[in-house]
């Protein structure tokens, strides 16, 4: 079966590298330079990235799951601008989509759009998760990739193993 578009799962922690907080440049590089093989490759890539590397909302019971939770969404838009800036520095175009308004950091996820810019070859990022509290980025990627018609969602977490779903 030939996949024409994959959906990548990444953890925010995995992007932290041995850090465990924030970024790691190199980490992220490389990531990106796998990315581009299947990019090169005409796979179309959409990409949706957690926050754990900046935020753990229900770690405190100071603050509201709702807002939490919207904190949380955030982070995922500042790893998907930075993650998009080091695809764009390894020579990718990029574009992220997210569900609510983010300024001219984003643009507004529509199914047309996104499809526009797979087309193009440019790889999406979803960042928001599904916009709503209550859902993790596992959540919002199952809903992406069933929503655009991904052939398979790959995961990469901080964690000893490995999923791959395979939707069609």
């Amino acid at each position: 079966m030939k996949m024409n578009r994959v959906f990548l799962k990444l953890s925010g922690e995995a992007l932290a590298g041995p850090k465990k907080t924030g970024f790691d440049e190199e980490t992220v590089r490389e990531v990106a330079r796998q990315v581009k093989l299947s990019v090169d490759a005409g796979i179309q890539v959409g990409i949706v990235i957690g926050g754990g590397n900046f935020w753990r909302g229900r770690t405190s019971d100071a603050i509201d799951r709702t807002k939490a939770d919207q904190i949380g969404m955030l982070a995922t838009v500042m790893n998907c601008i930075y993650v998009s800036e080091i695809f764009r520095n390894e020579g990718m175009m990029t574009q992220i989509l997210t569900p609510f308004e983010c300024g001219s950091m984003t643009k507004l996820f529509s199914k047309d759009r996104a499809g526009k810019y797979f087309e193009k070859g440019i790889v999406v990022f979803f960042a928001g998760g599904t916009g709503h509290p209550y859902f993790s980025t596992d959540t919002g990627i199952a809903l992406r990739a069933i929503e655009m018609d991904a052939d398979c969602i790959l995961l990469a977490k901080a964690i000893d193993a490995y999923m791959t779903v395979i939707l069609r």
